[in-house]
């Protein structure tokens, strides 16, 4: 039937070497609550939204901004004070990439080298 979804609720999951730590991390940038097992580990929302971390052997962090290993996905996380947020995430673990071409948002590692974008509107 036309308009009718397939599925719902979307995941998404990122491979990582320590899921936990990697959830701590944006656990705690998002106020969401960890939940941990063997080699999985998701941060959720109050009203649902979750994103998951996988542990995987061999495991190597995106080269961004050059292709050599693609960055594959990325997290843009909307926030009130560039500034602000920028200390709060390097204070959880972040660091700060070197190339920034932009001036509405700011480009991001997490703790396993993953790209993400703290942006303001």
């Amino acid at each position: 039937m036309p308009g009718m979804a397939i599925a719902r609720f979307p995941g998404i999951v990122i491979d990582c070497p320590d899921p936990r730590a990697l959830a701590e991390f944006y656990g705690a940038m998002l106020d969401w609550k960890v939940d941990v097992s063997d080699d999985w580990a998701d941060v959720r929302a109050d009203h649902g939204q979750c994103i998951s971390f996988q542990q995987v052997e061999g495991y190597a962090p995106p080269s961004w901004p050059t292709q050599e290993l693609p960055q594959q996905m990325h997290l843009d996380v909307v926030v009130d004070d560039l500034d602000v947020a920028e200390a709060a995430v390097l204070d959880l673990g972040a660091t700060r990439h070197p190339h920034q071409p932009g001036t509405t948002f700011r480009v991001f590692l997490d703790p396993a080298g993953h790209p993400f974008c703290l942006c303001v509107n």
